[in-house]
This record gives structure tokens, sequence and C-alpha cells, in this order.
């Protein structure tokens, strides 16, 4: 299913291309024997024998939904005195003083301003093998005061991060987030479906946390809303390692620039919290073979140049194969219309069980239908499908309470369901939605001095993601002379929708997404007046005695 991929640039505003020689030596013995410790493994994992051919197969064989997500940061900065005078190569390379936020900072240049907003960036993990558990006190992973008040407690941040209260507030903090940014991003012809992970988002703008001071760090925690929180870092590791117990995957890994050297407890925390490994960056093909690797080779050629500022780049690739709970019988899969909207109408390969067992609500308040089809390992898609055929999403948010769809959802009855099959991609800079939301500083005069001393600034937030729906093809329902009739319950999903990709234990989203046109590559066609008398079902309806028959698509299922 999806494969997104974000890429966020930390730079100067009129930065010219560093020219900085190779490193010297204490970088690379700070890290060096991390990163082969690092590389062994990683060469273990990846030449396992028989772990390709396995890997395929049950790809071919049980993919029901694919997501893949990507994450780009990098952070680039100049050499001070470019607009003063020529410096030394044998000098040392400071950062060029951006507008600070504390007056300790150099003061600003004349001329500069400043707004005063945050932003974050976009993590996204795909095949992760395993994460690594140091011991972390409570003041390097904390949340601020809250951890610094746990710390005599018995068991400390580690007791208090593992419990569930904390893994349903990190759920719904996630939540939150993701549907504030989706609010922000806008369907059209030329982008007709959204598709965002805000657990990958979640993992950027944190992780740039643990190098954020003072109102910086105030403000990224208040986004994510971990500042009331206690052991917010803490809690987000033992979040993502109940999370890799089921099909979702995550791979990070964080390159430097030769020359640029971040402060040591910046590199340890990402290590212990993100497991995000340090390596030296040597160039553009590096990158890219990473990136191919991390998303199982769906992603080739992400990068097409770096940066000329460019001083870190961190990446992380998220990953996800679902395989339904009940399996949709190839068989059955047949051409059919998706509503666009009133007037259009396109050809997609519609999905069919005969007999699906499927958890359906009629939501009053949201005015919509609500559908639950679940995966192995507690994961789940919940459609949310309006019923007057369009999606508002800041309406949509206003109302929407994931949990409480999730306690209200009805038993699993059988029906039958009808599911389009797509391939989608998104591409999309964050930039402007995560200003909107009042993150802008992170543009303009971030206090990031705990990366590095200097101020670093982002330049964009580029956000890439792909999604996949398909039956599977490994059994077949025998249910080809079912007899279907007006009293069978029914879902059919063939107009504009709303879904998420769930987690079932703590309910945390690990994508959300618009579809309001599943086969964008086809040629739309006029809706016919005559489509407008059948029903999901595609039954003949009498529009006059029909008291849920609206317009454009028919009413709820009966």
């Amino acid at each position: 299913m999806p494969a997104p991929h974000c890429s966020v640039v930390f730079g100067s505003a009129e930065s010219p291309p560093l020219h900085r020689p190779r490193p010297a030596e204490p970088w690379r013995a700070h890290c060096g024997s991390r990163l082969l410790l690092w590389l062994h493994r990683a060469a273990r994992r990846t030449h396992r024998p028989g772990a390709e051919t396995s890997c395929r197969l049950r790809g071919w064989l049980f993919m029901d939904m694919d997501l893949r997500l990507l994450s780009l940061l990098l952070f680039c900065v100049c050499r001070q005195g470019l607009t003063n005078g020529e410096m030394s190569n044998d000098a040392p390379i400071p950062l060029v003083p951006l507008i600070p936020l504390m007056p300790s900072h150099p003061k600003e240049e004349s001329g500069t301003s400043a707004p005063s907003t945050q932003e974050p960036q976009n993590t996204s993990p795909t095949s992760y093998t395993s994460i690594t558990h140091p011991l972390v006190t409570a003041n390097a992973l904390g949340g601020g005061s809250s951890e610094e008040d746990n710390q005599g407690q018995d068991g400390g941040c580690s007791a208090q991060a593992r419990r569930p209260k904390s893994r349903q507030a990190l759920a719904g903090a996630i939540q939150r987030l993701g549907m504030k940014l989706l609010g922000q991003m806008k369907t059209g012809p030329e982008q007709p479906n959204v598709i965002i992970s805000p657990l990958s988002i979640s993992l950027a703008l944190s992780q740039l946390a643990l190098g954020a001071m003072n109102e910086t760090e105030e403000l990224l925690m208040l986004h994510l809303h971990g500042d009331t929180l206690p052991c917010y870092h803490m809690s987000l590791h033992y979040f993502l390692e109940r999370l890799r117990k089921s099909d979702l995957q995550v791979a990070a890994r964080l390159y430097l620039q030769p020359g640029f050297e971040p402060k040591p407890e910046f590199i340890h925390q990402s290590q212990d919290v993100y497991d995000s490994e340090p390596v030296t960056l040597e160039g553009l093909a590096e990158v890219n073979e990473w990136v191919e690797r991390a998303t199982n080779g769906k992603v080739t050629d992400f990068l097409t140049s770096l940066p000329p500022n460019l001083l870190l780049m961190l990446i992380n690739a998220v990953h996800f194969k679902g395989e339904w709970k009940a399996r949709f019988d190839p068989r059955f899969t047949s051409k059919d219309v998706f509503y666009i909207d009133d007037k259009h109408m396109v050809n997609v390969d519609m999905m069919m069980g005969p007999k699906y067992p499927l958890s359906l609500l009629i939501d009053n308040d949201l005015e919509a239908q609500v559908a639950r089809f679940p995966f192995n390992n507690q994961m789940s898609l919940l459609i949310v499908m309006p019923m007057n055929g369009q999606v508002n999403v800041s309406a949509l948010a206003a109302k929407l309470n994931i949990s409480d769809l999730y306690n209200r959802l009805p038993r699993e009855r059988p029906m039958q369901v009808k599911l389009p099959k797509f391939k989608l991609d998104y591409s999309q800079d964050l930039q402007e939605a995560l200003t909107n939301i009042g993150m802008g500083e992170l543009f303009s005069s971030p206090n990031l001095a705990a990366i590095a001393e200097g101020p670093l600034l982002v330049s964009s937030v580029q956000h890439k993601s792909s999604m996949e729906i398909t039956e599977e093809g490994a059994e077949a329902a025998a249910a080809t002379s079912l007899v279907i009739s007006r009293s069978n319950p029914s879902f059919t999903l063939n107009q504009p929708f709303f879904f998420a990709l769930m987690d079932d234990k703590t309910q945390a989203p690990i994508f959300l997404g618009v579809i309001t046109n599943p086969n964008p590559r086809a040629s739309a066609m006029q809706s016919s007046g005559g489509s407008a008398n059948l029903d999901k079902v595609r039954f003949p309806i009498d529009d006059k005695n029909d008291k849920h028959y609206h317009h454009s698509f028919g009413g709820p299922p009966k």
C-alpha cells in the first residue's frame, strides 16, 4: 500500500554551496564502531539465505494492502563571513547566525525578520528489523520538567513509558496532528487523492525536538501534544516497539555531510530512541540505493540531486504489508463505476465479497457509513464514506472521534461488499500546511542548538506516498451461486471516502487519506442520468418511497 516519502531541508535563506574539507577523524572515531556494527547487522539481515525468495513469495500470494513511506530531512547552513569578506580555508567552519530565539545566541543582522512558527519533518518507516534497547535517562529522553518530577519514582521514565495510558495518549496525539494536517491538504482535478502518515510526521517532529531548545522545543512539543505527556520520547520509543510486532516495519538513517559534526548527545539520542544510525554522506547514488532497499525496491531514484548546502539528511521509511482477515476472491472482481461527484464517474476494478464479514455503522452525526476491514496482526482499514458523496475534511475532523467509532462499531455480519482495487501515488510539499497549523518558525528562525552550535533552519518538507489495495489470490470463496436479494445488507465503496489505517490496540492512525478518484489515470466520464436511479448494490430504487435516497448515489444499505 502506501510508500510515502518526505524530505525536509535545513539551511539558510541565501546560502551558497559549502566547500568543506573532508572531516577530521574525531567524528569517525566517535561513531565508527557503531556504524560498523550496524552495517554488519544490516548485511546479515539483508543477505540471509532464502530471505528474498520468502519475501517475494509472501508478497505475491498474501499481499492485500501494501503501505510504504519515506521521509527526508536536510539540514543546511553556510559559512560565516560570506557577506563580510572571505575566510581562510584553514579556519574552522562556523554556522551563519540566523535570527536566534534566545538572547544568548548571536544577534540578528539588520534587515532580517523572523516569523514565529515551527515545523515537523516527515519520517516514514520501511522494512525495519530490530530496535536497540539502550539505557536512557529521564533527562535525556524526557518531555520537559514533568519527566524530572518522575525521576525519583520507582521505575522512573521506563515504567511510565510502558504503561497503556502512555500508548493511548500518544495515539490520540498522533491522530490530532494527522487530522490537522489532512485538513490543510486540498483535493482537485490535478491531485484527486491525499495520503499522509501522521505516524511518520510525528516521528520526524519528535526527532527534531531532540535537537530543539527553549521556545522551539516548547512549540514542537505543543503541536505533538507531548507537553503534558511524561517521558514523551521514551514513551514513543516503546510505542514503536509495540507497533513493530505487527506488520509495520521501520528503518531510519542519518546522513552527515563530511565536515559537519553534530553534538554527540543528539547522535546518541537519535540512535537510542529512533534507531537512526549515522553514516557519512558519500553521494546521491548511495542515498537512492538505501532508499530502494528500504522500500523493497518500490521507490527508485528518490532524489535527483542534493541541496547545495546540505549538512544533515535524515531518512526514515515506513513499510506496511497487510493480509486481509477475510480475503477477496479475484474471480469476483469485475469492472464497475466509481462516482467522482454527481456529474463524473470513472471505471474501476471492483472487488466483491458476496458474504463478506464486515462491521458497518451508519453514523448520523458524520452523515456517513463507517466500515472496518480488519487485517491480521491487529491492524484495520477504517473507511468513512459520507452519504452526500463529498469528503469535507475540516468538517469531518471536527466531528471524528476514532476511539468512539471503534467502541460503537457493531459485530461483523455477512454482507455483500464491493471495494475498488487501486494503486495511487501522492507527492506534496508540506511547508505550507505546516506553516498554516502554526509551525512556520522551523522555516525561519528555529533554535536547533542541541543539534549543533549556531542556528539551522528547514527550507522544505517533501512528502511522497503510494498506496495499493488488492484482493488476495491464494484462496477462493465458494459463493458463485449466491442469490442476492433486497433484504441482504450490502456495502459498496463507489464514491469519495476518508480512510485510516489503524493499529487496533492503541487506535493510532498509521496512514490517513482522502480518495476521490481511485483510478486517476483513466478518463472521467459524464455520469448518466440513469445511474442516479440505482443504489450502491445496483438495484432500481424508487426515490419517492425511499426516505434514505440521496439524489447522487442512492442511500445507505438497507
